[in-house]
């Protein structure tokens, strides 16, 4: 099997062109490799609701010659990843632990360099207009780019109004969250290999409704730029298990930069707000920075020894 061409990257690439039968298998197939693995045509296509021919078309329509050739490349990346935690026995196993925090540090800072050379700021430019002038704007990664959505939102809240995380577990939960999505608003997907298939259903369904789609992914060749308005593209190799999430948080701690001092006023506003709000509800008591010099609130008492 070619590592830079596997069973799922055929999947993603051929997504956008496939019928509605071939995207349900698609979408099984990624979420539940794990099963689909030992699956034959028929089972599949019983557990997904399609006919044993549609599973073995679907095999044909991303480039294998029968469902016995899909079925072993499968097998063969299925097989991969359980073995990722043996590469990094391999990788690293006799380095010390000073070598593996040089050679990760320095496998970041590499990432940094070639995301700063290969990123277009026509894109980051128009990332951010679209940002700031969708009426709503919804954000979607899961897995390991979970954290990525979330500081996202957090801040982007500070700036303006109406941000959605879609935080689901399910394909049609998120179709719930996003039902009025129209061409007045604006999605950013956020994935990195291996890409959410969830992810890019969601990207598809706001293109559909003539919604922005801002991508944030690796590399030119990644399926979510399928749908994308905009590509902001940060590199995110896999170390080890763990993958490397720095350039893609530098990248959007740029954008929220790039955004605050687009809306000045606006950020001063909701921080002044906010301020008041943890003051007025107490929501930080203050011996969590001067709790010596200072009495703490909520009038809780100091416990002083006796002597």
């Amino acid at each position: 099997m070619d590592n830079l061409y596997d069973v799922i990257t055929r999947i993603n690439d051929h997504y956008s062109k496939m019928s509605k039968g071939q995207k349900a298998i698609a979408a099984f197939i990624s979420h539940h490799y794990d099963q689909a693995v030992f699956m034959t045509a028929a089972k599949l296509g019983d557990t997904v609701g399609v006919s044993e021919s549609t599973v073995v078309r679907f095999a044909s329509f991303i480039g294998y010659n029968g469902y016995p050739e899909f079925q072993k490349d499968l097998e063969e990346w299925v097989q991969n990843k359980i073995n990722s935690v043996q590469k990094i026995g391999a990788k690293y196993g006799r380095s010390s632990q000073s070598e593996i925090l040089t050679s990760v540090l320095n496998a970041d800072i590499e990432k940094l360099k070639d995301t700063v050379d290969n990123l277009d700021p026509v894109a980051f430019e128009t990332a951010v207009e679209i940002i700031l002038e969708a009426k709503n704007v919804y954000i979607m990664g899961i897995r390991s780019c979970a954290p990525l959505a979330n500081f996202l939102h957090f801040y982007l809240n500070m700036i303006r109004g109406n941000v959605i995380l879609l935080d689901t577990t399910s394909v049609s939960e998120t179709f719930e969250q996003m039902i009025r999505i129209d061409e007045k608003d604006a999605i950013i997907g956020i994935s990195f290999p291996r890409y959410s298939m969830r992810t890019l259903k969601a990207m598809e369904f706001a293109n559909d409704r003539n919604a922005k789609v801002v991508a944030i992914t690796d590399t030119v060749h990644s399926p979510m730029n399928l749908y994308s308005s905009c590509n902001l593209l940060a590199r995110s190799d896999m170390v080890s298990i763990v993958d490397s999430l720095v350039a893609p948080l530098s990248l959007i701690n740029a954008l929220v930069v790039a955004m605050c001092l687009k809306r000045p006023e606006d950020v001063k506003r909701s921080l002044k707000d906010l301020e008041y709000a943890w003051n007025n509800y107490q929501v930080y008591l203050n011996d969590e920075i001067n709790f010596i010099d200072e009495e703490p609130m909520l009038n809780y008492p100091l416990r002083k020894d006796e002597s």
